[in-house]
């Protein structure tokens, strides 16, 4: 009976040690992914994905802009905020987006709108004046992270301010759908709990974000429609995972809408579990985006850091997004120098 017990000991103890030896942890399981394309080089081959240069909003950038004389770029994504669009309730003023496709179009080039709703600084706020009363609930909370107040965002889960959103969508789809390449809505990461707003919850949010984007594809159905769907509040994949983000990667297929997000980070875990592993693991029909913000060049997110001597990442970041995630749309913020050094060379219009 002993020697049973003890045989039986040892075996729990043996299989114990096998199965920690095979264990993997999942949130690491994409973190060399990127390893597959360090080796790639300058020129960068003519594929089917579509370059876009994002401005922000420094439209007037536009003007005169390297990418008009590249043909590898198929046009320019700028941002226009709310306010710039809605000076009162149903008042529009669409008269810069006109004048930005027209210049574009004259140089067979295309516009991608990036509609803001959301900032990153506190001293900005991107929705009209007139939801900022208590008929919307104030319109717009101030969102809360590692800096503190990290800017602002509309109320997105509130039934007022997503109705006068959707009839922002409707009268920019009357005007422009099918005369843009496309409009995409900011990310759906936010710095909001219900301790900083009472009246958020994570589900609320969920169900608002597939309203916006009904709304999105109904304004818009010629035009490509696009949802920067990056982190969600109240989850963090792959340890906490209750499907919020995947609710919205699975409803924008269910209804038409690309998926894509901001921050092309392929050796940063946060990323890697999140966005960029909803894309690469799953096969879609709507197109999908991915964007090289501020900071990406280097490997950083949100970062005006100049590196003098460095590596050039866009063979890698251009592959990655290539073959990982087998994006239609990447989208370059036009970064200086690393736009002019680094990203203008490897896009020669000749190869």
């Amino acid at each position: 009976m002993r020697f049973c017990l003890a045989a039986i000991a040892f075996m729990s103890a043996t299989s114990s040690v096998g199965a920690a030896a095979e264990w993997k942890n999942p949130s690491e399981r994409y973190s060399r992914a990127y390893e597959a394309y360090l080796d790639l080089k300058c020129p960068i081959q003519t594929n089917a994905i579509k370059h876009f240069v994002y401005l922000a909003r420094d439209r007037e950038r536009l003007r005169g802009h390297a990418l008009l004389q590249n043909a590898r770029f198929s046009g320019a994504q700028i941002m226009y905020s709310w306010k710039q669009l809605e000076s009162s309730r149903g008042n529009y003023d669409f008269s810069i987006i006109e004048s930005d496709l027209n210049y574009l179009s004259s140089r067979n080039r295309r516009l991608f709108i990036q509609l803001q709703d959301a900032t990153f600084n506190p001293e900005y706020n991107a929705v009209p004046d007139y939801l900022l009363t208590k008929e919307f609930d104030g319109g717009a909370v101030l969102q809360r992270g590692s800096n503190n107040d990290d800017g602002w965002t509309a109320k997105r889960w509130n039934a007022a301010v997503q109705q006068r959103f959707a009839a922002l969508l409707m009268a920019l789809g009357e005007r422009f759908d099918g005369r843009i390449e496309g409009i995409n809505l900011q990310e759906t990461a936010i710095g909001v709990t219900n301790e900083l707003d009472s009246s958020f919850t994570p589900v609320k949010y969920v169900a608002a974000l597939k309203m916006n984007l009904a709304a999105l594809k109904k304004a818009f159905p010629r035009s490509t429609t696009m949802q920067y769907a990056n982190f969600m509040p109240g989850e963090w994949l792959p340890w906490d995972d209750k499907g919020y983000l995947r609710s919205i990667y699975a409803f924008a297929e269910q209804i038409g809408v690309g998926v894509g997000a901001p921050d092309l980070m392929v050796r940063r875990k946060g990323q890697l579990n999140h966005a960029l592993a909803l894309m690469h693991e799953t096969e879609y029909s709507v197109p999908l985006g991915i964007a090289v913000q501020d900071g990406n060049y280097i490997g950083l997110t949100n970062s005006s850091k100049v590196v003098s001597q460095r590596r050039n990442l866009v063979p890698l970041l251009h592959g990655f997004a290539q073959d990982f995630l087998r994006v239609d749309y990447l989208f370059w913020v036009d970064q200086s120098p690393y736009f002019e050094e680094d990203l203008l060379p490897c896009f020669e219009s000749n190869h």
